[in-house]
């Protein structure tokens, strides 16, 4: 037993001792190459983060600062779109070189137009939905996980700048670039129509002829339409007010005590799709609330520190219980759309003058 193990040392020994090989290529050592792969920039939108802000110098009707009333993408200059988004980078986050919004016309290259921050306060990978859940962030079939290393949040706020520099379609989206030259940017791309041209097609005329003093006149049917620009989707909040009416003639006119014919002496009735001046059933900005025809008041029209919101008009029809976001729906004109109205005349007693053609009853068209 003893010599037996004694051969197994000397075996051991030898084994141990024996030369070291090294195998050599033609030119010298072959060696051991690990390159890390430049990994390309991902972007993730937070989808409960993204909202609309009113431009404050030019606020809406109803909501401010967000605009919640907002159902199609087209903006104005001041409004501005905001988007959490996180950026994951294998290589590291510190490898992010920049985070920007970028915008492109048709036919055109993309360009950055605004630039994003970083928002260390978010250290997981949940959204801002009030349900907690994560952003569905995958590589292949893997379910990524919060990394604090390799992900960082970043805000991205994007203003609209005048219709000299931005008018028309945009393709919108967030996108990110590493110090090597890397970009990458997220699935959720958005089009938005900046600075659209908005106007108001009228068909029609307002002219009751000659009336007599005492009588009730009514108009022929006008149609008020959304000319907006064609592809913007603006849809236009609908309002009137007016001025009291003067004989230009120097004819000597009274009606019924002075040389001028009151606005209060005209009402409108006014119709769209399901909805009408029926429920205008309030006295507002003075003026009268829907009679037993359903036409209705028109309040004056003002200017300066006494005019009180928006000039002191009126939504041609309110007082609906289905509303956008605070508009009445039978108020709003989608693009293309029309609103009829017919005036109503109530002539004072005693009247007379030559004609009384100077003065204004005004319809405006507001973007929601």
């Amino acid at each position: 037993m003893k010599k037996l193990l004694g051969i197994l040392v000397a075996a051991i020994m030898l084994i141990a001792v024996a030369p070291l090989v090294t195998a050599t290529g033609i030119g010298g050592d072959i060696g051991i190459v690990i390159t890390p792969e430049q990994f390309e920039p991902r972007v993730f939108m937070d989808p409960c983060s993204r909202v609309v802000y009113d431009d404050p110098n030019e606020p809406g009707a109803e909501s401010n600062p967000i605009l919640i009333e907002r159902v199609e993408n087209y903006a104005f200059e001041g409004e501005q779109v905001v988007w959490k988004v996180l950026v994951w980078d294998k290589n590291g986050k510190e490898k992010i070189s920049d985070v920007h919004v970028n915008l492109q016309q048709a036919g055109q290259d993309a360009y950055i137009e605004a630039n994003c921050v970083r928002d260390d306060t978010k250290a997981n990978l949940n959204s801002s939905c009030q349900t907690p859940a994560d952003l569905g962030i995958y590589e292949g079939e893997e379910h990524i996980i919060w990394n604090g290393d390799t992900m960082r949040w970043y805000t991205c706020t994007f203003t609209v700048e005048t219709p000299a520099s931005m008018h028309g379609q945009f393709k919108v989206v967030a996108e990110a670039e590493d110090v090597s030259g890397k970009f990458g940017e997220s699935a959720e791309s958005e089009i938005w129509f900046f600075n659209p041209t908005i106007a108001l097609g009228i068909s029609g005329n307002l002219d009751f002829g000659t009336v007599r003093p005492g009588g009730v006149y009514k108009s022929s049917t006008l149609t008020i339409g959304n000319a907006a620009e064609a592809g913007s989707g603006v849809m236009l909040d609908m309002y009137i007010a007016g001025t009291d009416f003067f004989d230009p003639a120097h004819s000597g006119a009274m009606c019924p005590t002075s040389n001028v014919l009151k606005l209060t002496n005209f009402k409108y009735y006014a119709s769209n799709g399901a909805y009408n001046t029926c429920k205008n059933t309030a006295v507002k900005n003075g003026a009268a609330a829907a009679d037993a025809e359903c036409y209705v008041g028109i309040p004056y029209y003002m200017t300066g520190a006494g005019s009180g919101a928006n000039n002191n008009m009126n939504r041609i029809i309110d007082g609906d219980v289905i509303t956008l976001g605070g508009y009445p729906a039978g108020n709003v004109l989608s693009p293309g759309a029309e609103i009829s109205i017919n005036f109503k005349l109530n002539m004072p007693v005693p009247c007379n003058g030559a004609s009384f053609s100077d003065g204004e009853i005004n319809i405006f068209g507001e973007a929601v």
